[in-house]
């Protein structure tokens, strides 16, 4: 099991982990875990009563009181069973102005300059008056941030999107974006896979998107290691978002470049659902997907991600047989 590289921002980060025995949620510091199975039940749980937790898990990182463990000894879980998985589609700026232009380009035969501009100009009134686009995934789709990723029997072209997501760590609903940031807990790193070539529906054109049967196969949603608390990793609006594809970078931009802020996604999603502690929120992912570059996943490759301050997966990947 490798070791997470770079460490978590901060003193202290909050993981789900295996030494052989029961799953325990742990307190990370470094390169050690701390057992806090006999304080609380999950990670989860911690989460619920997050107010109360923080303060005491800044005492407990501080001591060398408990049961201790070295990191590289134990397997790195899922850190947390969600409630709701709520997801942000077209988010990126640099990612949805690529995709806007090629379609003017090949569809309405444009020249590159006009498509771009014309792409360009659309995202900037979507910014200014457009609203986020949030579906919800399932949570049997997450497993852990070292663990093989599982190609599905069916479908060609296996993708990555890596994603900032966020823990929620307060109930609300209709939650104003100047008071957002207060209902995030911790951050974490979350790499939505999508079978490109089952998310059209050829049967009900009308319908259009199948989001169920293009991204919810068990194993395609790799998250963790940790959650960071949000304390800890400064400007959420600035970190950078890192993807290799066999040693190959093919994300690699700052979350400067969404559309909708953290705040905004937050409030748009509280319109329409109450939000829990321990909902996990993606907020998008930046160009340099496998369609962009012609690439899909194959059984071998394997995939690096990291996000600013909040650790490292790295998955290979094989096939359902």
């Amino acid at each position: 099991m490798p070791e997470p590289s770079p460490a978590h921002a901060g003193p202290f980060a909050l993981g789900t982990f295996s030494g052989g025995a029961a799953a325990f949620p742990g307190l990370v510091a470094g390169a050690r875990v701390r057992d806090l199975s006999g304080l609380v039940a999950s990670v989860r749980a911690l989460v619920e009563d997050w107010d109360t937790w923080l303060p005491r898990l800044h005492e407990l990182a501080a001591t060398t009181d408990g049961s201790w463990h070295n990191l590289a000894d134990l397997r790195v879980l899922t850190p947390i069973e969600p409630g709701q998985i709520l997801q942000s589609g077209a988010n990126y700026r640099k990612h949805v102005v690529d995709l806007v232009a090629a379609e003017k380009e090949s569809v309405h035969g444009a020249t590159p300059e006009e498509a771009r501009a014309d792409a360009e100009q659309m995202m900037d009134e979507r910014s200014r008056n457009g609203v986020p686009y949030i579906f919800l995934g399932s949570p049997r789709a997450l497993c852990g941030p070292y663990d093989d990723i599982v190609l599905p029997a069916l479908g060609e072209q296996h993708d990555w999107e890596l994603e900032l997501a966020l823990v929620i760590g307060r109930s609300g609903k209709d939650i104003a974006a100047e008071e957002a940031m207060s209902y995030v807990a911790a951050y974490t790193i979350s790499n939505d896979l999508t079978t490109r070539d089952r998310l059209y529906r050829p049967d009900l054109k009308a319908i259009g998107t199948d989001w169920f049967t293009a991204k919810n196969a068990d194993t395609f949603l790799p998250t963790g290691p940790f959650l960071v608390p949000a304390d800890f990793v400064g400007d959420p609006g600035d970190l950078r978002i890192t993807l290799r594809h066999n040693g190959v970078v093919r994300q690699d931009e700052s979350t400067k470049d969404m559309i909708f802020d953290i705040p905004r996604l937050i409030a748009y999603a509280s319109t329409t659902t109450t939000l829990r502690p321990g909902d996990l929120l993606l907020t998008g992912s930046p160009a340099g997907n496998g369609a962009h570059w012609g690439v899909f996943l194959r059984p071998g490759d394997v995939i690096d991600a990291e996000i600013t301050g909040l650790g490292h997966q790295r998955n290979t990947v094989r096939s359902h047989a």
